[in-house]
């Protein structure tokens, strides 16, 4: 198992890219998956140079094939919220349950600066993992929709 840290599009190996991984998400993050629109902007967001943005991704690769990943997003608002979003963890359900989310989590962890908040639905068997690593439910989010 290898894991490469992906700062901007040109940096994909070549066993993959931003539209494979893209799919990747939206196929394994189901049931709580975004749309493919929103997954691409949350990378576009990730892996921009510009002033304000940015972030990282982290591939999981076992013998050039994508086996997990995760996306950090930079907030720019230190000490008003965490300076990182976790946005994305997403595994391969035929790789799971061998420690590759957590690894995942904990690179991520170390690479970046600063405090890392995430969003994770209630029912969510992630969350526990998300616990164990030492987040901790803080506040509940209420969002106004229009």
């Amino acid at each position: 198992m290898r894991f490469h840290k992906i700062n901007n599009p040109e940096e994909f190996p070549n066993w993959t890219n931003k539209h494979d991984l893209t799919l990747f998400l939206h196929n394994n993050l189901k049931p709580y998956e975004d749309t493919v629109e929103d997954i691409e902007r949350g990378l576009d967001y990730a892996l921009s140079t510009e002033a304000g943005k940015g972030g990282f991704v982290l591939l999981a690769e076992d013998d050039n094939r994508l086996v997990g990943a995760l996306v950090m997003l930079r907030t720019g608002m230190k000490g008003y919220v965490p300076e990182n979003l976790l946005l994305f963890v997403a595994v391969d359900p035929a790789a799971r349950g061998n420690g590759i989310g957590r690894r995942l989590c904990e690179t991520a962890i170390a690479s970046c600066d600063g405090d890392i908040s995430l969003h994770v639905e209630y029912d969510n068997p992630a969350k526990r993992l998300y616990e164990r690593i030492g987040f901790k439910s803080k506040y509940a989010e209420m969002r106004y929709e229009k």
